[in-house]
């Protein structure tokens, strides 16, 4: 294997840091200074037979999907994509969704991804925004896409795997048969594997700059007026890439992950699709998370790594205490996309006796910057440390500028390698979010004296009532520590008195009646005075959520009055 040139970062970790850094773990790293396509080339040449995508009963090497994606890539070279054009994205979790991302990289230009679940004029905005032209697409989805200003679309069919799996019953199969498949239509559509097997030629390279070149673009708010588009670089990516690489024992070819987070959002698409050719890793490929199937391809498949999000762990301890299941395959969880609840951390560890830990990130930083050590010290309710190469510093939220002492809350602000370009075709966003080298998140957080870091609340989210500030997140873990309660989401409701009130949302436990007194005899025994809830409110079903299972906020406090129970 060739010789991969890299850089150095140039950071300097505090002293506390690094004492308790996990033993084998690096500070620094060396990245390769390439493309993103690099990652799936490595594996390609280090582990070219080993199974690299697993999906509805197919497998695909390593080398075969690699080779696919050169293919792909030279078809759209001979069909004029420019370097540094824009390409879309619009497919769920399924072996084109790694193809497609490598070829457009490949071929030199810059992958869009664009989310299944969005609307059509969602969808229309970012093509807008980003001046894409074409898109790799599901059938069943091409009618999320414009009419007009879309001049090709490669076409893709999961028609093609239904007739390989053979599980009854597999609701994810039914869904897709239940959709109405499409045949290629019209000139200016192609199919995928057709356009694989019809490239002829040689693959002309592209000169590629991975520190500033963009190579992934992703919105993060799709349902406004004005969504932002975060830009991720080559060197964004990689560099991630190698970071989480590095956290999990820098192994190849050794582990298997399932991997049924949407590829669509940074999280899969760089803790599974990069990180997972870093590793070599074979992924174990699911369209949709579903309690029942996961639950079997964890037993069937025996994944080493699984990495989820809080909502998908609480609803696997679900079904897990009624019909236990052997998941004694699992070495570690990472857990990411919302806080984790420390009881249904410790909860799935005992369902599968993996270390379960916790994660942080955020889209405009590839997007994971700390991670729960697996080496055994992780410390629950944490998200852990920064991964190598990863500045941090919690700062005052009347300056931004001071760094408060340790225990003090503050805004986490980050610097990386990992750290996006910027926003696209938005300076004025991206001014805002990266200040003298520095990330700021909006996330508040504290830093505990060993090093490990605790996120508070999001800084939108800080309720402040008779002049005391009120994080959601304290509030909310103290009440799920109430037998009555699955679950709650606290906000703050503007009162003309106290600025705002507290008022909690809250889900019962099956079986129990709403009673608003013994949830206030509670708060009155675990909480202080200006931060108990002052209104209640009875949820019947479930909390408002997005894909990830985080609970949407904005859509409560939209709905919301004063109404309730008045503690």
């Amino acid at each position: 294997m060739s010789t991969i040139p890299s850089d150095r970062s140039q950071t300097t970790p505090n002293d506390s840091t690094e004492r308790i850094y996990p033993s084998g773990v690096p500070r620094h790293l060396r990245y390769p200074l390439a493309p993103a396509w690099s990652l799936l080339d490595r594996a390609a040449m280090a582990v070219p037979e080993r199974t690299a995508i697993d999906f509805l009963g197919c497998r695909m090497s390593y080398r075969q999907v690699n080779d696919a994606a050169v293919d792909l890539a030279v078809w759209l070279q001979q069909h004029g994509l420019q370097p540094g054009e824009r390409i879309g994205i619009l497919l769920p979790n399924c072996p084109e969704y790694l193809i497609a991302l490598n070829a457009i990289w490949r071929a030199g230009g810059v992958a869009v991804a664009i989310s299944p679940l969005s609307v059509p004029n969602d969808v229309r905005r970012l093509l807008e925004l980003t001046q894409c032209r074409t898109v790799v697409c599901l059938d069943l989805l091409a009618g999320l896409l414009p009419e007009q200003g879309v001049d090709h679309r490669l076409i893709v069919s999961l028609g093609r795997y239904l007739r390989r799996w053979q599980v009854p019953g597999y609701a994810a199969v039914r869904w897709l048969r239940n959709g109405r498949v499409r045949t290629v239509q019209g000139p200016n559509e192609t199919a995928l594997w057709s356009a694989v097997g019809q490239s002829n030629g040689q693959l002309i390279p592209v000169e590629t700059l991975p520190a500033s070149d963009p190579a992934y673009i992703l919105s993060t708010g799709g349902t406004t007026a004005d969504p932002k588009a975060v830009t991720l670089s080559h060197r964004n990516i990689v560099a991630n890439a190698w970071q989480q690489l590095h956290w999990a024992g820098n192994s190849m070819g050794q582990e298997s992950m399932l991997a049924v987070l949407p590829f669509f959002h940074s999280y899969g698409m760089s803790a599974m699709l990069a990180s997972g050719c870093a590793m070599g890793a074979t992924l174990l490929m699911q369209p949709r998370f579903q309690v029942k199937q996961v639950i079997d391809a964890l037993e069937r498949q025996r994944p080493t790594v699984f990495h989820a999000v809080p909502a998908m762990l609480a609803a696997l301890n679900q079904r897990l205490r009624k019909q236990p299941a052997d998941l004694s395959s699992l070495k570690w969880v990472i857990s990411g996309g919302a806080s984790l609840p420390v009881a249904a951390a410790i909860e799935f560890a005992a369902h599968s006796g993996a270390q379960v830990v916790e994660g942080y990130g955020l889209s405009e930083a590839s997007p994971v910057t700390h991670v729960g050590p697996l080496d055994g010290s992780n410390r629950p309710g944490t998200i852990g440390l920064p991964l190598p190469d990863t500045e941090c510093r919690i700062v005052d939220l009347e300056t931004g500028e001071r760094t408060v002492a340790p225990g003090e809350v503050g805004e986490l602000t980050i610097r990386g390698p990992q750290v996006m370009l910027g926003y696209w075709s938005n300076p004025a966003a991206t001014e805002r979010t990266l200040r003298r080298g520095w990330l700021y998140t909006g996330d508040l957080a504290r830093r505990t004296a060993d090093g490990f870091y605790r996120i508070v609340d999001r800084k939108k989210d800080l309720i402040i009532t008779s002049g005391f500030n009120v994080y959601p997140a304290d509030v909310e873990q103290a009440l799920r520590g109430c037998e009555d309660v699955a679950d709650v989401a606290v906000i703050g409701v503007p009162d003309p008195e106290r600025g705002e009130l507290v008022k909690a949302f809250v889900v019962l436990q099956d079986g129990v009646s709403w009673n608003p007194d013994r949830l206030k005899r509670f708060a009155r025994e675990h909480l202080a005075a200006h931060r108990r809830p002052r209104l209640w409110e009875h949820v019947l079903d479930d909390l408002p959520r997005n894909f990830l299972g985080k609970v949407i906020r904005r859509q409560l406090r939209s709905s919301t009055s004063h109404t309730g129970a008045v503690a």
